[in-house]
């Protein structure tokens, strides 16, 4: 009863945030939906009519479906900006193909007998369509919308990474920060709206039954495989490894530490928040984090000895758009307040409080400002003068906090957050397109993942704290046009972590005893 109380006291304490991502996740699911309808309901009927039509389309829309949310939402921003527009979009594709498919489908299963009847009666084909295609097959196409509504309830919570609002703000928020009833707070109204049009379109769609059994075979089949599978699976002496995909794809990631330790990992893609749960359920024995983490300290983990320096250094600072600079030199200022003023031990110790205590983000770092002497007292309200990103983990929203309660508080301009962008590539190209002014980032990221230079300048500066900030400098003021400002203090590199019990337990100090 005591977690429950906690909850409800969430609940009560966000209850205006949670209405507000309700609204638009309703909002951003209806608009989708409608247009999917008019749009899917017109191309079913059309290639009914148009035999030759009818495999180009199926064939796009079934494309579409296969494409990852993430990879679609991450084509459509340099196009169409963040927020409302892409993620509208994206939720349309998705739910096009069970409208269309099923559109289809009910048509052209319409018994001919009854098509030539009618026609024998003298209706045309405008008639015949619908008054009787259209009727007999409305029960399938029913099911298709139905479809389609459950789909996109459950894609609109990823359409939070590019700041499209909705209930995926607290679920990956949660999921970043360790903060169970955030996650709660964000899956049970999305599992509720789900369960609400599945219920709503089942009323419409009566005496429709005939999937059943067939579904039910499908789900009895998947869980025999799954059940197989796991049966047929032999023990084996490979380390299993949860990384995030940036981690895997990164050329100062997996790629080049394999061959650096001669490892051979069973390594699992997953998401940054699940990751960490995932070892410290035992899911995994492994994983890649950073080393100024809380959840290092709050799980019980411990990191592994990069005893080949194999990890560059990450120093964080401030990567804005020179634009911006150049019309707010006061924000330039403002932000030149926290250099060099955070230090490993204090971003580890911001990360603990909000990753195991739950403690609130901007309430840590307005403590954390406070206690420097800095003025925190000021909160604007209207339209933004500067919109400050940030990546999805609890490092940079504590930053993201800190650039707009300063800047809030010595200038006269007003800060707008969009927190929360799932991995590097869409909050640079975010930026890059002038979606956003400024975000925390860090140096060993803008070199290595971004600038991407050729290997002898990387032997030359990798090291080099100052050297890499001088050339990220540099090469960003050519290529895009932004600025790095003064290093904060902290270097967050990667790091490899185990359980501390477990690794005690088996001798594991360093990360080249994992090729043992």
């Amino acid at each position: 009863m005591n977690e429950l109380h906690k909850f409800i006291a969430f609940i009560v304490t966000n209850q205006q945030e949670l209405r507000s991502q309700i609204s638009e996740h309703l909002w951003l699911t209806l608009v989708s939906l409608s247009l999917a309808v008019v749009v899917g309901l017109s191309l079913g009927i059309f290639i009914t009519k148009t035999p030759k039509a009818s495999r180009p389309v199926l064939v796009f829309v079934n494309a579409v479906q296969t494409i990852p949310s993430i990879a679609l939402l991450g084509f459509l921003l340099p196009f169409f900006g963040i927020g409302a527009v892409p993620a509208i979009i994206a939720l349309f594709l998705y739910g096009l193909l069970p409208i269309v498919r099923n559109t289809y489908s009910g048509i052209i299963n319409v018994n001919p007998a009854t098509k030539e009847a009618a026609i024998g009666m003298g209706l045309d084909r405008r008639q015949v369509l619908l008054k009787v295609e259209l009727p007999l097959a409305m029960p399938v196409i029913f099911a298709g919308i139905r479809t389609a509504f459950v789909i996109n309830v459950g894609v609109a919570t990823l359409c939070a990474l590019i700041a499209a609002g909705g209930l995926g703000e607290f679920i990956f928020r949660g999921l970043s920060t360790n903060n169970t009833y955030m996650i709660l707070a964000g899956a049970i109204p999305a599992g509720v709206m789900a369960l609400f049009f599945d219920w709503a379109m089942g009323l419409v769609q009566k005496h429709i039954y005939q999937l059943k059994k067939p579904l039910m075979m499908l789900v009895l089949l998947i869980a025999a495989f799954l059940i197989y599978k796991s049966l047929g699976q032999t023990s084996s002496h490979q380390w299993t490894a949860g990384f995030p995909s940036e981690f895997i794809g990164r050329n100062d990631g997996y790629i080049g530490m394999k061959e650096q330790y001669d490892l051979d990992l069973e390594v699992k893609e997953m998401e940054i928040g699940l990751m960490y749960l995932a070892l410290k359920n035992g899911k995994v024995d492994l994983i890649s984090g950073f080393s100024t983490d809380g959840r290092i300290e709050a799980f019980g983990l411990t990191i592994l000895e990069d005893d080949k320096n194999y990890f560059p250094p990450y120093h964080a600072a401030p990567l804005v758009r020179r634009d911006m600079i150049q019309r707010y030199p006061d924000a330039a200022k403002a932000l030149a307040m926290l250099s060099d003023k955070i230090s490993d031990s204090d971003m580890s110790a911001m990360n603990f409080l909000v990753d195991e205590k739950q403690q609130n983000i901007r309430e840590v770092a307005r403590d954390f400002l406070k206690n420097l002497g800095l003025n925190t007292s000021v909160e604007r309200k209207g339209q933004a003068d500067i919109i400050i990103g940030s990546k999805s983990f609890t490092e940079n929203f504590l930053l993201a906090e800190m650039f707009k309660l300063v800047i809030e508080n010595y200038t006269g301009l007003t800060v707008e957050l969009k927190l929360g962008f799932g991995g590097t590539k869409l909050l640079f190209d975010a930026m890059n397109e002038g979606h956003i002014d400024l975000y925390p980032e860090y140096t060993g990221t803008g070199l290595l993942v971004i600038l991407q230079p050729e290997g002898a300048v990387l032997q030359k500066i990798l090291y080099e704290k100052q050297e890499v900030l001088d050339y990220v400098q540099q090469k960003f003021q050519e290529k895009y046009n932004m600025e790095w400002l003064p290093p904060l203090g902290f270097n967050n590199t990667h790091a490899i972590m185990m359980r501390k019990k477990e690794a005690d337990r088996l001798g594991i100090q360093k990360i080249s005893d994992l090729s043992k």
